[in-house]
C-alpha cells in the first residue's frame, strides 16, 4: 500500500484496506479473513469480469480454505448496466443467503454490489478489473434510477484490491476512462473553489488534498496508458483511489465532481451511447469531453472583469421561482427528468436580495479567486491532448453529439444537479448565453473546432 493510500485509509469511515500493485490479488484470502473471519463468500461477476478475475478469485478463495456459495453471475451481454432494477435482483439474491460478497468488475458491477449490499446492512469487497472510474472506494453508487441517474447513499466496500495485472488486460478504452474521469477534477476543484470563495460550499481541506495533492502526478502519463505501463497505470489507479476515499471522507462526490460530471450525467440520463455494440460508450469519455467544455467556459469567464459586473442589471433579470420552473420544464421533454431537473434546480434557487449578495462578493472576490482558478486549471486545448495521449476522445463529434445538442448542454446541465458550478455563477451573473455564444464563435474555442 503506498504512503498516500495509507495516509487517506486514516480518514475513510469505512474502508479498512486499499491493496494496488503487482500480484496483490494473491492477499485476498487473508484480506477477506481478516475483515470477515469465518463468513463465507459470495463472488458476485459478470460474464466477462469471471473471466478476466472472477474464476482466479474463486480459486484463490478456495485454494485458501474460506467457504463460498455458488458464484452470482450477470450475463456479459448485453453488457451489464446500472438500473436499479438489477441492483433489486441482486438484492434479492444475496438477501437468501448468510455470506460476503466478493464483487470482481469495475464500475457498473461495483455499484449494484454496493448499493444492494448497502439495503442489506452488509459489508463487502470488491476486486477491481479496470482502472476505469473513480467509484471503487466512493460513498454513494450511481445508479439509474426511474430513469434519471443519480447517487443512491450507500457505504463503500471494507476493502478494494486493484492488482495492476489485471488493470493492464482491461480493454485499453476503460484505462482510457479512467483517465477521462481522474482529468475531470481539474474544473471540479474549480468549482469548489467558486463555490467556497461565495459562501456556498466551504471547501473541506482534507478532502481536497486527497484529491488535488496527487492529481497532476496521476495526469503526468497519459501516452503511456494506452501500453499499460505499470508506473503510468499505478499512479492513475492510485489518483483514483485517492479520489473515493475523499468522496467517503466528505461524505459527497463534491471534492471529485462538477460541471464535467453534470455534462456527463445528463448525456448519460439520455441515453448516450448506451445502446452501442459491443461496449457502451465508458463514463469517462464522457466526462473527458465535459471537462474540456467547462475549461474552455472558464477561460472566456476568465477574461471578464468581474470587479465591474452589472449587478443591478443581473439581479433585475434574475427570474422568480415560478419562472425558473417554467424555464428548466422548456429544457426538457416532460416526465421524469423535468420533474427532478425543477425539484434540484429550485434547491439551488436564491431570492433575489441574496443574489444580490453572492454578486456583490463575487466582485469583492474576483481579483484574488481569479487568480486562484487560473492556477488550478489547464488550458482547453491541452486537456484534449491529454486526452487523445491516454486514448480517450477530446471532441464531442467522436462520441456521438451532434453540435446543437452539445451547445444546448451548457444551458441544460445546470438543471440537473443542486451542486453549484461556475454554470451557476455564470448564469447568476447574467452572461452564461453570451460566454456559450462566444465558444461557438467562428474564432471561439469550439468555433475553431466544429466538425
Amino acid at each position: 500500500m503506498s504512503e498516500l493510500i495509507d495516509r487517506a485509509l486514516r480518514t475513510a469511515p469505512d474502508t479498512a484496506e486499499v491493496l494496488v500493485g503487482e500480484g496483490v490479488l494473491a492477499e485476498l484470502p487473508a484480506v477477506f479473513r481478516r475483515l470477515f473471519g469465518d463468513v463465507p463468500a459470495i463472488v458476485v461477476a459478470d460474464g466477462r469480469t469471471l473471466a478476466a478475475a472472477g474464476e482466479r478469485v474463486v480459486g484463490l478463495l478456495e485454494a485458501a480454505g474460506v467457504p463460498q456459495l455458488e458464484p452470482y453471475v450477470f450475463p456479459g451481454e448485453p453488457e451489464l448496466y446500472a438500473r436499479y432494477e438489477n441492483c433489486d435482483l441482486l438484492r434479492d439474491a444475496l438477501r437468501r443467503v448468510d455470506a460476503v460478497a466478493v464483487a470482481v468488475g469495475s464500475g457498473t458491477l461495483n455499484d449494484l454490489v454496493k448499493r444492494a449490499c448497502g439495503e442489506l446492512g452488509r459489508g463487502y469487497l470488491v476486486v477491481g478489473t479496470a482502472a476505469s472510474m473513480d467509484g471503487y472506494t466512493a460513498f454513494g453508487a450511481s445508479i439509474a434510477y426511474e430513469g434519471f441517474k443519480q447517487t443512491l447513499s450507500c457505504p463503500p466496500p471494507r476493502a478494494a484490491i486493484c492488482d495492476l495485472g489485471v488493470l493492464a488486460a482491461a480493454p485499453p478504452a476503460m484505462t482510457a476512462s479512467g483517465y477521462g474521469d481522474l482529468i475531470g477534477k481539474v474544473p471540479a476543484g474549480a468549482d469548489w473553489l467558486l463555490a467556497d470563495a461565495l459562501g456556498v460550499e466551504p471547501i473541506h481541506q482534507g478532502a481536497w488534498d486527497l484529491v488535488q495533492g496527487p492529481l497532476r502526478h496521476a495526469l503526468a502519463r497519459p501516452a503511456d496508458l494506452p501500453r499499460a505501463e505499470p508506473g503510468a497505470l499505478a499512479d492513475l489507479t492510485e489518483g483514483l483511489v485517492m479520489s473515493g476515499l475523499a468522496m467517503q471522507a466528505q461524505r459527497s462526490s463534491r471534492p471529485a465532481s462538477g460541471a464535467e460530471h453534470q455534462f456527463s450525467h445528463l448525456w448519460e440520463m439520455e441515453g448516450l451511447g448506451v445502446d452501442r455494440t459491443p461496449r457502451r460508450l465508458p463514463h469517462g469519455f464522457k466526462v473527458g469531453i465535459g471537462t474540456v467544455a467547462v475549461a474552455a467556459l472558464y477561460e472566456r469567464l476568465l477574461e471578464r472583469d468581474l470587479t465591474a459586473l452589472d449587478v443591478d442589471a443581473a439581479v433585475a433579470g434574475w427570474p422568480d421561482r415560478e419562472e425558473a420552473e417554467r424555464r428548466v420544464r422548456a429544457m426538457h421533454p416532460a416526465g421524469g427528468l423535468a420533474d427532478e431537473s425543477v425539484r434540484l434546480t429550485l434547491d439551488k434557487w436564491v431570492p433575489s436580495e441574496r443574489l444580490r449578495e453572492r454578486l456583490e462578493r463575487l466582485c469583492r472576490v474576483w481579483p484574488e479567486l481569479s487568480e486562484q482558478l487560473r492556477a488550478q486549471l489547464i488550458p482547453a486545448a491541452e486537456l484534449q491532448d491529454m486526452l487523445r495521449a491516454a486514448g480517450a476522445p477530446a471532441h464531442p463529434a467522436e462520441i456521438g453529439l451532434d453540435w446543437g445538442r452539445f451547445r444546448d448542454t451548457y444551458q441544460r446541465a445546470r438543471t440537473i444537479r443542486n451542486r453549484y458550478t461556475v454554470l451557476d455563477t455564470a448564469f447568476e451573473a447574467g452572461l452564461l448565453a453570451d460566454l456559450v455564444a462566444e465558444l461557438f464563435a467562428p474564432d471561439g474555442f469550439w468555433g475553431r473546432r466544429a466538425v
